[in-house]
């Protein structure tokens, strides 16, 4: 999701909300940029890649000759302009598996469509082979061919036409579980209202203003215990056992006693447990943890704080197993919550509202018990979309290392939500301009982290922070450096060059494998003491250059040229731009009532 502005009367551009030619999106800031406020969630492209997996065996064979007339043009290249495109060459063929992984878009969903959609694209390849070749690239020294590539190809799909529903029933189709993984599917069984009643408490507790939101309610959670299975193909299926066998071979291959929680990413109306499978079965295996993956409600339908209601229900689930459960009470030190993207939001604001439950409600009935509320060992999260109204420079900084676009809408004129063709899912009854939350709750912490005072965060277990120089890098390190500045240890790591979610989406590259490694490894020190609450940690963060050539360290409080008092004004400008946009709405359906 890419969602940044510029500071200035342009910081008022950014935006939430995607939209089709003009889709936000992230892309992490460099460090001596600021990283911003990016739009669009990784979601489709997690979605994407999952969906062509399940595509006809002809179409994914086209997808790979028309990369193949890449690299004809590779060596055309070669011989035309005398430079080394032996490395596009390959870069290229490596890419084909990719390109056809994330082709998969909502409108892309028969065979035909996608074949279309790639052969249109050859232009696009040979463009950005040409300009790799020649060293005109404008990511020269920044990203390989490969992730130029892919970065390429991806922005190239991310035109968001198709009805909200469609791009969400897409984005969550199951490919099926195959490979080196368990999954053992799970639901846990309504709680209590008092989950519900909780979460409200929790908001109202840090409430600022006249935000307003809807009680959502609390349903039968779905989950996925996954873990990795060693010994097997890459194709092979998973045996014909009960749920409850899975779970006991994953048991079995996950020998620390960690649970890792993760929040899947979308832009919190798109994906599902399915599409992160292999990213969350690669953390399982380098941490020998098993890992639940939460399927949270989703917006449009289900807005703030629904997903954040799952979220808490999921953890307490962990805590205090519900009858029926699989799993043994898991202790909350031995607890990490982890997520991508807007599931890196959540992540967050589900911290936020542990801290601020156990001050105001310390305790919450759940399935017969009152549970105590005590906090997770620490937070993993990765590109974390921290600002809804993407109001941060980073957006437009970056863009050009990212496949999330800068948002384009002016913002002399009135703020407009996703233009796409009407379902039954979007827009809503009565209308509101951002498929997540109301535009009054756009700033609230629980919704925007990075509006948080930093007291909010003392008392938090230790965070860290993976990001790429992508657009919602800003909002990011912002949020690190509220947290440190009161006590929170964080770790920071920044890849240059990298788009949004390149862990996942460069998977089996090595900064992706970097990323993971680095993951883990916090992982297991938090779980295992190395690193507490009352860790000292330096305000800095890792920068890690271009081919994992160079690591320097750059002072955290610099790293994002804005103050505080910058950062409030570039993020209620935004607000107040959605806030009229949302108030003209409603009256132009009030008006179409009439009639």
């Amino acid at each position: 999701m890419s969602f940044l502005t510029r500071i200035a009367p342009a910081a008022r551009t950014s935006t939430l909300s995607l939209r089709p030619a003009t889709t936000p999106v992230f892309s992490v800031g460099a460090t001596r940029s600021i990283s911003a406020t990016a739009r669009r969630d990784k979601g489709p492209i997690d979605a994407t890649k999952d969906t062509l997996k399940k595509a006809d065996r002809k179409v994914s064979d086209a997808a790979v000759k028309g990369i193949e007339v890449g690299e004809n043009a590779a060596e055309k290249v070669k011989s035309t302009v005398g430079s080394t495109t032996a490395e596009a060459k390959a870069k290229t063929d490596e890419l084909s598996g990719e390109a056809s992984q994330f082709a998969t878009m909502s409108k892309l969903s028969n065979p035909v469509s996608l074949l279309a959609a790639i052969l249109v694209r050859v232009p696009l390849v040979l463009k950005t082979i040409l300009l790799h070749a020649i060293r005109l690239s404008p990511v020269t020294g920044k990203q390989d061919l490969r992730t130029g590539l892919t970065v390429a190809i991806i922005r190239s799909f991310l035109v968001f036409t198709s009805p909200v529903g469609k791009q969400q029933r897409d984005s969550m189709r199951d490919p099926g579980i195959k490979g080196p993984m368990w999954v053992s599917k799970v639901t846990f069984p309504k709680p209590e209202a008092d989950v519900q009643d909780a979460v409200v408490k929790a908001i109202e507790a840090l409430k600022t203003g006249d935000e307003t939101y809807n009680i959502p309610g609390v349903i039968p959670l779905e989950a996925e215990w996954t873990g990795y299975r060693s010994g097997v193909h890459k194709n092979a299926p998973q045996p014909d056992i009960s749920e409850e066998a899975k779970y006991e071979e994953l048991k079995k291959e996950s020998k620390e006693d960690m649970v890792i929680l993760y929040l899947h990413g979308g832009a919190y109306f798109l994906c599902d447990p399915c599409t992160h499978r292999p990213l969350v079965a690669q953390l399982s295996k380098r941490t020998s943890a098993r890992v639940l993956s939460v399927r949270y409600r989703l917006a449009p339908q289900n807005p703030f704080p629904a997903a954040l209601v799952d979220a808490l229900t999921a953890y307490l689930s962990l805590v205090s197993p519900p009858p029926g459960s699989l799993h043994e009470p898991v202790a909350p030190n031995k607890i990490i919550v982890s997520g991508d993207s807007a599931g890196g939001n959540l992540c967050l604001v589900l911290l936020q509202t542990l801290l601020t439950l156990r001050r105001v409600c310390p305790t919450v009935r759940f399935h017969g018990r009152d549970v105590p509320i005590e906090l997770p060992a620490g937070l993993a999260i990765s590109s974390p979309w921290c600002d809804i109204t993407r109001s941060m420079p980073s957006v437009h900084h970056n863009s050009v290392y990212d496949f999330l676009s800068p948002p384009t809408q002016d913002p002399e004129t009135a703020y407009r939500p996703l233009a796409v063709p009407e379902d039954d899912v979007w827009p809503v009854k009565p209308p509101r301009v951002d498929l997540y939350a109301n535009a009054s709750a756009l700033l609230h912490p629980l919704v925007s982290p990075l509006a948080g005072r930093d007291e909010i965060w003392k008392g938090a277990p230790p965070v860290f922070i993976a990001m790429g120089e992508e657009g919602l890098t800003d909002e990011g390190l912002v949020v690190a450096r509220k947290m440190h500045r009161v006590g929170v240890p964080v770790v920071v790591e920044q890849f240059e060059g990298m788009p949004h979610c390149f862990g996942q989406v460069m998977m089996g590259t090595p900064t992706s494998r970097r990323f993971l490694d680095g993951t883990a490894q916090f992982c297991r020190d938090v779980v295992a003491g190395k690193i507490t609450a009352d860790t000292p940690t330096p305000a800095k963060i890792t920068f890690i250059g271009y081919k994992l050539q160079s690591i320097r360290e750059i002072p955290l409080e610099s790293a994002v040229p804005l103050t505080d008092e910058e950062v409030d004004t570039v993020l209620e400008r935004g607000k107040q731009w959605r806030l009229e946009g949302e108030k003209l709405l409603e009256q132009e359906w009030v008006e179409k009532a009439k009639l």
